[in-house]
């Protein structure tokens, strides 16, 4: 009885050193392969990537890098097919929504390529990459509600970053917004005073809010 008990204890033993051995090869398998896909290894980080998959099968960390190295390689079909997988695997998987929206967004397919980033941005609300896309789909369809909500959100959390900050002022004025615009552009110049960006824009903002007010008194 007590053999039979010690022989299931060295069982258990063994299997949890196998599954923590295996844990730590997936792990060692994922950062390599990030480090060799941010070196632009892309062949060597695809290799690491599969291998990682086959360790952790129900794992969706590695078929976002295969989605991400099909991507650099301009691979749109398999960066799809692998980004669908890594959603598939994990439904809130915000990089998995972000790798298809930036699939679309390169095939020109704004309207899918924005739906998707807002789906990631409702998982993750401060992706960076996510708001950038959003962004920029937003001024190809002209559509900036969203994005300026998201942008919002965004910097409720980092109030003093100055890029997405110029990025919901320049929305601001593309939606005839120009007062708020205005405040945003003066907030980014109060926190950085050298940045050219905002000056040369706020000077647009101003010009367009006198113009406003000339239109105003002739009408008047």
């Amino acid at each position: 009885m007590f053999e039979e008990r010690a022989i299931q204890a060295d069982a258990s033993q063994n299997e949890l050193t196998e599954k923590d051995n295996s844990t730590q090869h997936y792990e060692v398998l994922m950062e390599t392969a990030d480090c060799l896909a941010s070196t632009g290894k892309y062949d060597e980080a695809q290799r690491h990537y599969e291998q990682a998959a086959l360790l952790s099968p129900d794992a969706a960390g590695p078929y976002v890098g295969l989605g991400v190295v099909a991507l650099q390689t301009s691979s749109l079909e398999d960066a799809e097919i692998a980004f669908r997988v890594a959603c598939r695997l994990d439904p809130r998987c915000a990089k998995g929504f972000a790798g298809q929206a930036m699939v679309a967004q390169e095939r020109a397919h704004f309207t899918e390529a924005f739906g998707m980033y807002l789906k990631c941005l409702e998982i993750e609300n401060d992706n960076m990459t996510a708001l950038l896309g959003l962004f920029q789909t937003s001024c190809q369809m002209g559509s900036f509600d969203k994005i300026i909500h998201y942008l919002q959100v965004y910097l409720d959390t980092h109030p003093g970053d100055t890029s997405v900050m110029y990025a919901l002022g320049a929305l601001y004025k593309k939606d005839g917004r120009l007062e708020e615009s205005r405040e945003v552009l003066r907030n980014i110049l109060a926190l950085q005073p050298e940045y050219k960006d905002a000056t040369n824009l706020l000077e647009e903002v101003e010009h367009g809010l006198a113009q406003q007010g000339q239109t105003g008194t002739a009408n008047g």
